[in-house]
């Protein structure tokens, strides 16, 4: 229990998947909804999403983020959606002020990516609970996300849910409208899955080191790295589960992630 009686906030990390899930009624949708009823009401959520790389480290810091429709050629009521959700310029401030391995920028141009409200818009449709996005320096190797991480670990102590969205498997070059999963797929997701068990989080970053290795499941890290922010901030002691564990159009995973203090 953390100090003065507040419950340790879980964590989750999300397979976003397509931007559809934000209007259609499926099984991803479904357990997102489940989720955000399930979960203990935060004070403010903290993303980091697969879709907002920059040079340099930014958090968002406006009082109302805009709604950013980050894609092309999905249908016009998926454009037509908006998350007004506010922002949070108090949480920005203290997020920079724990991030110790390097500067942390205020943004107030970026807003929410498709990342984050396509599933925030299904878990807390109301759209009345603090949002802020922490970018992905795209200079910055596996390891050095993972240190970030574990510096905003005290967020969830303070009532801040911290949601990683992204998928573990994402090879859009490679998707397929036809056949199950591939097998390459299917033994990434898998294997990640175990090593997420053993907590075997050192495995991780030594395995996305070797490239070759991994190039087919995460071609570009910008997917995989917020499950590296989730995993940083993940106690010893901590149990979790996994959700919607499928792998779709053959090469993208959703497999997420319930991460929990063991006295939940």
């Amino acid at each position: 229990m953390p100090p003065g009686g507040k419950k340790r906030m879980p964590v989750l990390f999300v397979g976003h998947g397509s931007p559809m899930n934000a209007i259609e009624k499926n099984a991803y949708s479904r357990a997102w909804e489940e989720m955000g009823g399930r979960l203990p009401r935060p004070e403010a959520i903290l993303c980091v999403s697969a879709h907002w790389e920059s040079n340099g480290t930014s958090v968002t810091a406006m009082v109302s983020p805009r709604t950013i429709h980050d894609f092309y050629g999905f249908p016009r009521e998926l454009f037509a959606v908006k998350y007004d959700a506010p922002g949070s310029p108090s949480l920005a401030k203290r997020i920079a002020g724990l991030c110790r391995s390097t500067s942390v920028g205020f943004d107030e141009s970026w807003g929410l990516d498709h990342g984050t409200w396509s599933v925030l818009s299904r878990m807390y449709p109301a759209a009345d609970i603090p949002v802020v996005q922490l970018s992905l320096d795209r200079a910055k190797p596996p390891a050095a996300h993972y240190a970030l991480g574990k510096e905003l670990g005290p967020l969830r102590d303070e009532g801040i849910l911290i949601l990683g969205s992204g998928n573990i498997v994402h090879n859009l070059a490679r998707m397929d409208w036809e056949g199950g999963a591939f097998d390459w797929a299917a033994e990434f997701d898998d294997g990640i899955a175990g090593m997420i068990i053993r907590q075997d989080h050192q495995g991780i970053l030594a395995l996305l080191d070797r490239r070759e290795e991994v190039r087919l499941a995460i071609p570009t890290a910008e997917h995989f790295l917020p499950l590296l922010y989730c995993l940083a901030v993940q106690e010893k002691d901590d149990k979790l589960s996994f959700f919607n564990e499928d792998v779709v159009l053959r090469s993208i995973s959703m497999r997420s992630i319930h991460i929990h203090s063991s006295q939940d």
